[in-house]
């Protein structure tokens, strides 16, 4: 293995002990390939599934899986008008299973993510029966200071591109804690413990994935 495989394999293993004491279930995969190997083992037949907006898992062609499978998919891209985006946000947290990846995961466990719209992280808190949490070793910081940090500055700026959003940061590249119409920073949640032992499922990849 290369050195860069060796400390994210190393990392991960510090991120899975911090997560086993939050009461999250943490599992380090060198490829995204073997990685959507073991969501799909996670995920039963007939379940019902559904996703936040992210590039990690469209990066990992987990969404192609999914669908060659018996399963009933809350899929957002399929709905026309926003009454039917709403009700399908309030149908998600009735779902077996909810993906997402994280904008940032801290070296003790914690998980740190910024949301505009707020549906993700609300179904991060409440409501789907597990939540796969998938994210590349690209994501990793130090603390909690370093995740917003890193969502701010190195994540979001890249969101705003990608979703043709206009956001100072969209310009210049870095944050300027803007209240613009466009904002993708509105929430910002951060997840230090489960409530519910195993409910939520941390997917470590040895990759750069997503922003």
């Amino acid at each position: 293995m290369t050195p860069k495989q060796i400390t994210y394999e190393n990392q991960a293993n510090t991120i899975i002990k911090a997560l086993s004491k939050r009461h999250m279930d943490g599992h380090f995969f060198h490829t995204s390939q073997e990685a959507v190997e073991f969501i799909n083992q996670l995920i039963k037949e007939e379940s019902t599934v559904s996703w936040g907006g992210s590039m990690t898992l469209s990066e990992i062609s987990l969404f192609d899986s999914l669908k060659q499978r018996n399963l009933n998919l809350l899929d957002r891209s399929t709905k026309q008008t926003p009454e039917e985006i709403n009700q399908l946000y309030r149908e998600v947290f009735s779902a077996d299973h909810f993906l997402m990846s994280t904008n940032a995961i801290t070296l003790d466990g914690k998980l740190v993510n910024i949301d505009g719209n707020g549906n993700r992280v609300a179904a991060l808190i409440y409501g789907p029966k597990q939540v796969i949490v998938v994210a590349g070793m690209n994501k990793v910081a130090l603390n909690e200071r370093a995740a917003i940090e890193r969502v701010h500055n190195i994540a979001s700026p890249q969101n705003t591109v990608n979703l043709n959003k206009n956001t100072p940061c969209a310009t210049t590249g870095y944050c300027h804690d803007c209240l613009s119409e466009h904002c993708i920073c509105n929430h910002t949640v951060i997840t230090r413990n489960s409530r519910h032992p195993n409910r939520i499922q941390v997917i470590l990849i040895g990759e750069e994935l997503g922003f």
